[in-house]
């Protein structure tokens, strides 16, 4: 099993999006190196999901049920969609400036090449992402 992030706009759709519809296609990439990730993508992968934005933080998770297959919306058939299911929402948003100051974290993908929409994460990135998002802030202050 890999880990990936994938960057959603929430005034576009949103993480509550996704936990509502439980499944869709993730769709409309169309960045060369962002597509080669999904290309890379296999059913049961697991995904953060990280809200671009005002306030840019990863949210949640999902899980790849679909593995690549060619986006109906593009006239070229190289450009790519898989189907994720929703996974869990974070107890609290673990926020881009955390991430890069996270001594692990700040080597991330994410931070590398901070306009890539769908991104590779190590296991322990993914591991300590997923610890971070269940403290409160109290907890992180203690």
């Amino acid at each position: 099993m890999n880990y990936w992030l994938i960057k959603s706009d929430p005034e576009t759709y949103s993480f509550e999006d996704l936990c509502r519809d439980q499944t869709t296609a993730w769709d409309g990439v169309r960045n060369y190196q962002a597509r080669n990730n999904l290309a890379a993508m296999k059913a049961g992968d697991l995904c953060l999901v990280y809200h671009s934005g005002a306030n840019p933080a990863v949210v949640g998770t999902a899980k790849v049920v679909k593995a690549a297959y060619p986006d109906p919306k593009a006239e070229d058939p190289r450009w790519v969609n898989v189907d994720i299911q929703a996974g869990q929402t974070l107890a609290r948003p673990v926020s881009l400036a955390e991430i890069k100051k996270h001594a692990l974290l700040s080597q991330m993908e994410l931070v590398r090449q901070s306009r890539l929409s769908v991104a590779p994460v190590r296991a322990a990135e993914w591991a300590e992402v997923m610890a971070l998002g269940k403290e409160s802030h109290h907890d992180k202050d203690a």
